[in-house]
């Protein structure tokens, strides 16, 4: 039997990359998916039907995940659709990297709305139906920086260590209701994000890295599988780095 059988999961920034390949892997799981990203265009539209391929239902919903409003609109309207929310994946973010001397506050704020309110915005809007369900998996997609910090990275490092922090209180808020939660926490993933980087800075990278090699959002989508499905039933409050022993 699938993983995932019968349960929806929300997927918060997920038309490509990390939030994509969690997406995919859910639907292959047997989970209907409810995915979001600032707009629903043609490359959204392509990972709908991607979804939708694997014999699951599927719907792309355009959010701004950083809008407190806008965001319980969209769960509404998901809840609606699909009849109930058993899994809730934050994943949406950005980079503004820069050296805290230079960093402008656009930078830091920008950074902040969309990883880390965002996540609010989701949780508060989905934790009084998986309450009502008794039932329901939040995963938060915080980042080894937000763990051990990244010099340039400020912004960045403290909107995922506050996505640490959020996981680790809602755990404890919500877990007498049945409703679990937990961090990831990658390393070095090569997504379109990666890639940009010289051949050089991936080297180097490597290097630090004991599995010398960079991971891949597949290795990132299996550890979320587990933390959605009912084999981490008594896992909760918890942060799973996946950095190939890179932070141990």
């Amino acid at each position: 039997m699938k993983l995932l059988n019968g349960k929806t999961a929300i997927v918060t920034g997920a038309a490509r990359g990390i939030g994509k390949a969690i997406a995919l892997k859910f639907a292959q799981e047997g989970a209907n998916i409810a995915f979001t990203d600032l707009v629903m265009d043609e490359n959204a539209e392509a990972t709908a039907k991607e979804i939708e391929a694997l014999g699951v239902k599927a719907k792309g919903y355009a959010s701004n995940a950083a809008n407190f409003e806008d965001t319980a609109k969209v769960v509404e309207a998901i809840h609606k659709d699909f009849g109930r929310i058993d899994v809730l994946v934050n994943n949406a973010g950005i980079t503004r990297d820069g050296l805290m001397m230079r960093m402008s506050e656009q930078q830091w704020d920008m950074v902040i709305n969309v990883n880390l309110k965002s996540a609010f915005n989701f949780i508060h809007a989905c934790s009084p139906i998986m309450m009502r369900q008794k039932a329901g998996s939040i995963v938060n997609m915080a980042s080894v920086v937000g763990v051990h910090g990244n010099a340039g990275q400020a912004n960045y490092a403290a909107s995922k260590a506050g996505m640490i922090a959020l996981a680790k209180s809602i755990a404890q808020e919500l877990g007498s209701r049945g409703v679990r939660a937990n961090a990831i926490a990658p390393g070095f993933i090569m997504t379109d994000m990666t890639a940009a980087l010289s051949d050089e800075v991936k080297a180097e990278w490597s290097k630090k890295i004991p599995l010398r090699r960079g991971g891949t959002p597949e290795d990132v989508a299996n550890i979320a599988t587990f933390l959605a499905s009912d084999m981490s039933a008594y896992v909760s409050g918890q942060v799973i780095q996946v950095d190939g022993g890179m932070n141990m």
